[in-house]
């Protein structure tokens, strides 16, 4: 069974940072893309960003390109989310999830496991 536990959600104002983190259980990390998802109140579980099984290729939806940034580490199971130049309408709930193949894809069908999400607001 694989687990995903993110941290590094919170409040922060509009243009501030935030690094978001997931934790892998298992040992087959490094085997399969990463992504990143959120969802608003009463809104669609949104893409975010997607990272293959090596760290070297990244796909990011349009209206986070050039602000967000994933990346990961195999070596500590764990896949990261930059959000710098925050905006109120980023506010969600943030989910990381392990992909079910070696690609990280932009729909959630591709994704077998998720983790539990965090919160993250921007002010205005």
């Amino acid at each position: 069974q694989v687990q995903l536990v993110e941290s590094g959600g919170g409040l922060v104002q509009a243009g501030g940072s935030l690094r978001l983190s997931c934790a892998a259980s298992g040992r087959t990390f490094s085997n399969y893309g990463m992504g990143w998802f959120r969802q608003a109140p009463g809104k669609d579980r949104d893409f975010v960003a997607a990272i293959d099984y090596s760290g070297k290729i990244t796909y990011y939806a349009d209206n986070v390109k050039g602000r967000f940034t994933i990346s990961r580490d195999n070596a500590k199971n764990t896949v990261y989310l930059q959000m710098n130049s925050l905006k109120p309408e980023d506010t969600a709930v943030y989910y990381c999830a392990r992909g079910k193949v070696l690609v990280g894809l932009t729909t959630p069908s591709g994704y077998a496991y998720w983790g539990q999400g965090t919160q993250v607001t921007v002010s205005s």
